[in-house]
């Protein structure tokens, strides 16, 4: 497995595996599959190199069960046994939820409270990598900001990421936040480029690039619309799957690129995993992205 660094000297450098897991299926999708059956796609995720795991505790079915993404990714590390050492696990705060609703908190008391709690449910002393899951409204940009450099200055977390950021919030984020913040997390997929910017500024400051929702767009037949093919030409050139093809598009977009498709099923993270080893050509790139 391809490897990739999140963080920076001052906060350190964790190296992780090109392509992470998304967890977010295991406990939203309407066919969620069982505890075993999302266990078993932790393990195989493991067991395939990845070293990423992107979570939330808003992850749920509803209000109800609130964390049971994190409870889920906690008890399948533990149960994988030696060799989760090494694994980053990514969780997210800010998100709330009144029955099946989504809702939003970016204040700072409500950002302590979440943590605290993701750290019982995750069982550890500092959240490896805490994102703010989206910016409140209600609550100003800045203020969220320093209440998640709160977290860091405490040591409840050891670094910070953002979530659904523009280009002023993310250099708002690095002013307050400073070497802790190491991540940007945003929507981008062959069929949603718009963050592209965001992408470009990252790369530019050394933040790590998550891409939620990387196969936005692509449909099981393999192409973004019946006017650009482009996806599915380039997997029955290469002789993979479509899925291999737009992850391998996404880590040639830059070096701090790691997406975190999502998998609620042990064949989807293994194949997804395996897009460390398709090498697009310059020519297919070209096609991919225009």
């Amino acid at each position: 497995m391809e490897q990739r660094s999140i963080g920076n000297d001052t906060v350190g450098r964790v190296s992780v595996s090109a392509i992470g897991l998304g967890a977010m299926p295991l406990s939203t999708k309407e066919d969620r599959p069982s505890h075993d059956e999302a266990v078993a796609t932790v393990h195989a995720a493991l067991d395939a190199g990845v070293t990423l795991i992107d979570t939330a505790d808003a992850y749920s079915w509803d209000e109800a069960e609130f964390g049971h993404n994190e409870a889920l990714v906690a008890a399948a590390l533990a149960s994988y046994g030696p060799g989760t050492d090494d694994v980053l696990v990514a969780t997210k705060g800010g998100h709330t939820r009144e029955g099946r609703e989504w809702g939003l908190d970016g204040s700072p008391s409500y950002l302590r409270r979440a943590c605290e709690a993701s750290l019982e449910r995750l069982g550890v002393e500092a959240i490896g990598l805490y994102q703010l899951h989206r910016p409140d409204p209600s609550t100003p940009w800045e203020v969220s900001m320093a209440g998640l450099r709160s977290l860091f200055d405490d040591g409840l977390v050891r670094m910070v990421g953002i979530s659904n950021a523009s280009i002023p919030q993310i250099d708002s984020a690095r002013a307050v936040l400073g070497e802790a913040l190491v991540s940007v997390q945003n929507q981008f997929s062959p069929a949603y480029r718009s963050s592209a910017v965001e992408l470009t500024h990252c790369a530019e400051h050394g933040l790590a690039w998550l891409p939620w929702s990387p196969f936005g767009g692509v449909s099981a037949a393999g192409s973004l619309d019946a006017e650009a093919p482009a996806f599915a030409e380039v997997a029955a050139e290469l002789g993979v799957s479509v899925y291999r093809v737009t992850l391998a598009w996404h880590l040639a977009q830059a070096d701090v690129v790691v997406p975190i498709p999502g998998a609620s099923r042990p064949a989807s993270i293994r194949d997804s995993a395996a897009a460390t080893h398709v090498t697009l050509t310059d020519e297919q790139l070209t096609r991919l992205t225009t």
